[in-house]
């Protein structure tokens, strides 16, 4: 393991068994063994707890909307991987629904782009998206910071954070930043089985190669995403979400959307970028026999995935090996009262 940045602030009370214990890891951040190099550059960003527990602090506070009603974890729970638990759309202030469905958050660093469309290329300005959303948080980064500026509180937290308790935006969008990259999730039973430390079961091999030769294209493993754009087929017209098109206006990206890491992905439901499909076994079902031609449609899927009924069994039970127990119960990533 290639140690990056270290900050040790409690006892780890690990083990080797990944099943849904508590768990207190020490904040730090790190390239997980066989990860590539990460995008997010902390030397940009120093690592400190300061910072990293006032991100934290605003990732939970609803303050950052407009009416002060609803926070980033409202759409984006620990208890299933930081997504929305059972929510096919995104909710706002007022009852308000967006167009689609909320990414899990893990792994940031990583992440080239962000948004289904990668409408964000930068880990640092990626919370003003929805903070200015006008159906999510509806607020101005000016709102925030004169909220943020009149509180009893944030001001001697910024000044710890950075040494002044000027509130500006760079600091707000970095100490964010720092919270959401120090989200680690590398502590799966695959990640052990690849590490000799743990066995899969002779159906979670099985279904290991079966998405090694049916899957991995899109899905690259470690991350389990390859970070492209592509029309994976749940539509033939794109009147509705022009997808990634909508950000670069090429009528070649139409129906585009970023490929989803498939970590942690029995925890993530519902899926697609509009959150359709209610359970994997759908998924399946669409990848299967249900892909919709159009111009765009990727190459890979023209003639949808064969997988036999011994496979579909298999290749879940190789999914649910994705898993990490520990990144949903570490309460570093928790909201403190």
């Amino acid at each position: 393991m290639l140690l990056l940045v270290t900050l040790v602030l409690g006892l780890s009370s690990c083990s080797d068994d990944n099943e849904g214990d508590s768990y207190y890891m020490p904040v730090e951040f790190y390239t997980p063994e066989g990860f590539p190099p990460p995008v997010y550059n902390l030397s940009n960003n120093p690592l400190s707890y300061s910072r990293f527990s006032l991100g934290r602090k605003l990732f939970y506070d609803p303050v950052l909307s407009l009416d002060s009603s609803i926070s980033c974890g409202e759409c984006h729970q620990q208890s299933v991987a930081f997504a929305h638990a059972d929510h096919r759309l995104s909710h706002g202030i007022n009852g308000l629904l967006g167009t689609r469905n909320s990414p899990p958050i893990f792994n940031m660093a990583w992440n080239p782009s962000f948004f289904w469309d990668g409408g964000v290329h930068t880990l640092e300005l990626q919370p003003l998206a929805p903070i200015t959303n006008p159906v999510e948080m509806n607020e101005s980064i000016q709102g925030v910071l004169n909220k943020l500026r009149r509180s009893k509180t944030y001001p001697s937290l910024f000044k710890s954070a950075f040494g002044t308790d000027t509130i500006i935006t760079d600091h707000v969008m970095k100490a964010m930043a720092q919270f959401m990259a120090v989200m680690i999730s590398d502590k799966s039973r695959y990640d052990y089985y690849l590490q000799g430390k743990s066995t899969l079961s002779s159906s979670e091999m099985r279904g290991l190669s079966v998405f090694r030769s049916k899957c991995a294209s899109c899905h690259k493993e470690p991350l389990f995403s390859d970070y492209s754009f592509r029309n994976n087929g749940l539509d033939s017209v794109f009147v509705r979400d022009p997808g990634r098109a909508q950000i670069t206006a090429l009528p070649q990206d139409s129906g585009k959307f970023k490929v989803p890491s498939l970590r942690n992905i029995m925890l993530t439901k519902p899926y697609m970028h509009d959150g359709r499909h209610a359970n994997l076994s759908q998924v399946l079902d669409h990848y299967t026999s249900k892909i919709r031609q159009s111009a765009t449609l990727d190459p890979l899927l023209t003639n949808g995935i064969s997988l036999s009924a011994n496979e579909r069994s298999d290749l879940l039970a190789f999914l649910a090996t994705l898993t990490d127990s520990r990144f949903i119960t570490n309460k570093e990533f928790s909201e403190v009262n």
